[in-house]
């Protein structure tokens, strides 16, 4: 009787460590993404970011370091945190899946504020107006300025795979030839090489190109198809976080920082800028 007693006194020892165990994993499991407590107490901000949007997010292959107009966003950010920066790639076509799954504290890389987004995860307020425009050749910049002239057979239209870019084009551009390009740095290069005859983005990726090939042109970058603007991608449970990231934002408005960063990464070689601090 005594054997049998201290049997079950062990085995509801063993439950009670599990029971705890799995608490604590699960507590742990929740401090994890967006936590901004957790950021702060481990001094790491973990960022997802697709790597792939001149002039916004693009990972170097030179110095394998990440550089942009929303690089330089997310270091002033850590800096006001305290904390150190832990880049996390994604993909367009995962953005989504792998901020639900907490695979990074927030993501920005160009991210355009949509009411699907919203419903599915926490966006910050717009920090940046953009609007889809287009990206064609230096001779073409007469020909492709409306979806009419756009939308037609003989038309190539490149765009990279899962974003709202190629949701445009799809939505917009239905007898036009669709072209989906995996890397999409790639896409102007070969727009200007012509193999194909137009990019549909945003007008601070059009801006940035164009100021770095002539034979580029975005004849509609200060006439958008459409008005949006960026936000910060964050998983639902990161309020604090969000609350954080707003406040931050503002800053950066009021003290020029947004339109200094503009500047630099966007407008610098295009004619005429347009104010575009959201």
């Amino acid at each position: 009787m005594t054997q049998r007693i201290k049997r079950i006194s062990g085995m509801i020892v063993i439950i009670c460590m599990m029971v705890c165990l799995f608490a604590g994993l699960s507590s742990a499991e929740e401090m994890k993404a967006g936590s901004l407590e957790r950021i702060k107490e481990e001094g790491l901000l973990r960022v997802g970011t697709t790597g792939d949007y001149q002039p916004m997010s693009f990972l170097d292959p030179e110095t394998n370091e990440y550089v942009g107009f929303d690089v330089s966003i997310v270091e002033d950010l850590a800096e006001s945190l305290g904390v150190q920066i832990e880049y996390v790639e994604t993909t367009w076509p995962s953005l989504m899946e792998d901020t639900l799954a907490g695979k990074f504290d927030l993501a920005i890389c160009g991210i355009t504020i949509t009411e699907a987004r919203k419903e599915q995860a926490l966006m910050s307020e717009g920090y940046l107006v953009n609007g889809k425009t287009v990206l064609c050749r230096s001779e073409d910049a007469e020909k492709y300025v409306s979806l009419g002239a756009i939308n037609s057979p003989d038309v190539r239209v490149m765009e990279n795979p899962g974003g709202l870019n190629e949701k445009f084009a799809r939505e917009n551009l239905p007898d036009a030839e669709l072209i989906i390009h995996d890397v999409n740095q790639e896409i102007p290069g070969l727009i200007a090489e012509g193999a194909a005859d137009v990019m549909i983005t945003e007008i601070m990726e059009a801006g940035y190109y164009v100021g770095r090939d002539s034979r580029l042109a975005a004849p509609l970058i200060h006439d958008p198809f459409t008005q949006g603007q960026l936000g910060v991608l964050m998983p639902n449970g990161a309020e604090e976080l969000l609350s954080y990231v707003n406040d931050f934002l503002e800053q950066e408005k009021e003290s020029g920082r947004i339109d200094e960063l503009a500047e630099l990464y966007i407008y610098q070689d295009a004619d005429e800028p347009a104010e575009i601090a959201a």
